[in-house]
């Protein structure tokens, strides 16, 4: 450790900040790459070049103001990943509506809460995904809207929802179609649109994004232009990125992974974006990155994992991988080493980040060394600072344990409608404070070593999960581990792990137990053991520790030790 110098980071200023909203930077792309393909929706045989897209996105604009929203309003967009979502993306900001980002996982509870916290007065939805039948949700939360005229909609339950708008061909009683509100649009309201872009500003807001919290309302994330069109933008840079580039984006664009690390990425560089399905399937990855010569892949570490093993992983051309980027959870060294080897990405970086701050403050290069790009974050991005604090906010040495905080322009304008919130987050300085707990060495690499509410504190010592997760990684029958704490009356809380084996293999918790017992200290050996075929999960791949420990809490009958503990 060197004593003298201090846990704060400060990114390179060499390439300027993009001064642009996200419409002119949509121009611009237009302008230089007109012909060059922008989009491709495998799973709806679309194709477009950037002129195409950029003319949709144009018309669709010009009849969001034919129905009546202005600059400003809230328009949600409910819907997986399809061609349609980038139309709205672009469209709503060329408007300078503000696009609210809706979870496809969200159930009747949530969806009436986010949009009601932000007053949508229109909603972009989906017919169905998965096992949600949409257009039947809607109309159990608002039974109005079948006897409704579109724009008209007075819902007791849903007061500023005025305009229902559905994808596909099919007629929902109360709802537009998608291309009914591009047929709304005339010159009239294309002169509005051209004259609204001298008035947008990059620092409006443009896009909310709900944070999927383990406890309580999620909580909507008011991001602008400059905040997620340059982040966007330096993804791709640290991945070197141009308008040669395909990129293969099975993440969900409802979050900042495929909206602004996918989509804002290409759209600045010029580089077309690839949609294997409207969720994610493996295989279906695997054919979209051989069929479209892919050169760069997304994905959480599970995702990484699903591909890796999918039987029929071989079968596929994977030869025009170059670049791509893990993110969004702990990525097991192992996992990570095989991405390397066996899918052809010698340049694929890790990335670290969080909704709040648009999302990246850390990226590892492609060419840093590959033992830095599979043990830590990588780097400190440009234009944005960071420093680790210990419990009383002072900046610790380098090599210390603390509180990562970042600032710049990448942190959100705040929490919409949420002062409180956003000021126990943002302190008066403008440091956003993460939560999460990370070391920087004396080179400037990143590691996040766990959060702050994950951290199990077992008789007086401070256990950190990822310690124990990357440990256990390590053993040739596991395949996806995660460790957490559960109440113990004698220590406080005591260790647990839930473990997920390869296919074919068998253990024992005894085995587990002793794997470690030779290896890490003692008060880190997990008391728990538990074998699962998988862990519960947010739809952008994070794990829900805090559900398994409320099942473990329960199967252990641990319950009434929770009063003592807390």
């Amino acid at each position: 450790m060197m004593n003298n110098v201090l846990s704060y980071v400060k990114g390179g200023t060499e390439k300027p900040l993009l001064n642009l909203t996200i419409g002119a930077a949509l121009t611009t792309a237009t302008r230089h790459h007109g012909d060059r393909q922008a989009m491709v929706s495998k799973h709806q045989k679309t194709s477009w070049t950037y002129n195409e897209l950029n003319q949709r996105v144009d018309v669709f604009a010009a009849g969001l103001l034919a129905l009546g929203l202005k600059a400003g309003d809230r328009v949600g967009v409910w819907a997986p990943n399809c061609a349609e979502w980038i139309v709205a993306q672009y469209a709503t900001a060329r408007a300078g509506i503000i696009q609210v980002n809706i979870n496809p996982a969200y159930r009747l509870h949530e969806l009436e809460y986010v949009l009601n916290k932000v007053a949508c007065k229109a909603l972009i939805t989906a017919a169905q995904f998965k096992s949600s039948d949409y257009i039947s949700m809607l109309n159990t939360l608002a039974p109005e809207i079948s006897e409704s005229t579109p724009g008209k909609l007075a819902s007791a339950k849903l007061p500023h929802l005025k305009w229902l708008i559905r994808l596909g061909e099919d007629k929902s009683p109360g709802f537009l179609n998608f291309d009914e509100v591009m047929d709304g649009a005339n010159s009239e309201h294309q002169h509005q649109l051209q004259a609204l872009a001298a008035s947008l500003q990059p620092d409006d807001p443009i896009n909310i994004q709900f944070t999927s919290g383990t406890t309580g309302s999620p909580k909507g994330a008011t991001l602008t232009h400059r905040n997620i069109l340059n982040n966007g933008f330096f993804v791709g840079e640290a991945m070197r990125f141009s308008e040669t580039d395909r990129l293969c984006i099975p993440v969900p664009l409802y979050h900042c992974f495929g909206m602004v690390m996918g989509s804002l990425n290409c759209i600045s560089h010029g580089a077309c974006m690839v949609f294997p399905n409207e969720g994610f399937d493996p295989e279906s990855t695997l054919r979209a990155i051989d069929e479209e010569r892919c050169t760069a892949l997304f994905g959480v570490p599970t995702m990484f994992i699903a591909e890796l093993d999918h039987p029929e992983f071989k079968r596929y051309d994977l030869s025009s991988l170059r670049t791509g980027c893990m993110a969004g959870a702990s990525c097991p060294i192992e996992v990570m080493k095989k991405v390397l080897d066996d899918m052809h990405m010698p340049e694929v970086t890790i990335a670290y980040g969080m909704t709040e701050t648009s999302p990246v403050s850390f990226q590892s290069s492609t060419d840093d060394p590959i033992e830095r790009r599979v043990s830590t974050v990588g780097r400190i991005h440009p234009h944005v600072e960071v420093k680790i604090v210990d419990e009383l906010g002072e900046t610790v040495a380098r090599g210390e344990r603390g509180e990562f905080c970042t600032r710049g322009y990448s942190v959100m304008q705040g929490y919409w409608g949420d002062e409180e919130m956003t000021g126990e987050a943002i302190d008066a300085d403008g440091w956003m404070h993460t939560g999460d707990l990370a070391i920087i060495d004396s080179e400037g690499y990143c590691n996040i070593v766990g959060r702050l509410k994950d951290m199990v504190i077992r008789g007086g010592e401070n256990v950190y999960p990822r310690e124990i997760e990357e440990f256990i990684y390590t053993h040739d029958k596991v395949q996806d581990v995660s460790v957490f704490g559960v109440p113990d009356k004698k220590y406080g809380e005591e260790i647990c792990v839930w473990i997920r084996l390869k296919s074919g293999t068998d253990m024992t918790g005894d085995e587990i137990k002793d794997f470690c017992k030779e290896q890490i200290a003692h008060y880190k050996v997990p008391r728990y053991v538990k074998f699962v075929d998988e862990f519960p999960m947010t739809v952008t791949g994070k794990i829900q520790k805090f559900i398994m420990r409320e099942k473990m809490m329960e199967e252990l009958g641990l319950q009434e030790q929770l009063t003592a503990w807390t």
